[in-house]
């Protein structure tokens, strides 16, 4: 296990982290490539207009903040573990809400990312 660190975050990543927890649209959406897709929640949202759109309804508007709690690198994919908090309905879930997020990134710029909320495994 890997406590937060920079040592192996792409720039990139750690810029998407800032600008959710600054609520900062224009800077969010600037982290992604044009042809990149979001899959949160089950749903895959494709192109950088329709991030856009789930960006300032889903992140933005809900007023999400993320506070990593691990990072870890896996064959170039960077998965960040998160605190995830905001005005949501968090109906259902529990009170301390950690996802992980799945970045894949190149050339400098997200081309994808899965938010999933994981199980506890029984292995």
């Amino acid at each position: 296990m890997t406590t937060p660190t920079t040592a192996f975050v792409p720039s990139v990543v750690a810029e998407y982290l800032a600008a959710v927890n600054a609520f900062d649209l224009d800077r969010m959406v600037a982290t992604f490539a044009e042809d990149a897709y979001v899959n949160d929640a089950r749903r895959e949202i494709r192109g950088i207009g329709a991030i856009r759109a789930w960006a300032e309804k889903e992140m933005i508007g809900d007023r999400v903040t993320m506070e990593p709690v691990e990072v870890v690198e896996h064959y170039g994919q960077i998965i960040v573990r998160s605190r995830y908090d905001g005005t949501y309905d968090k109906t259902s879930l529990p009170v301390e809400l950690v996802m992980s997020d799945y970045f894949s990134v190149r050339d400098g710029k997200i081309v994808s990312l899965a938010v999933i909320r994981n199980q506890p495994c029984p292995y």
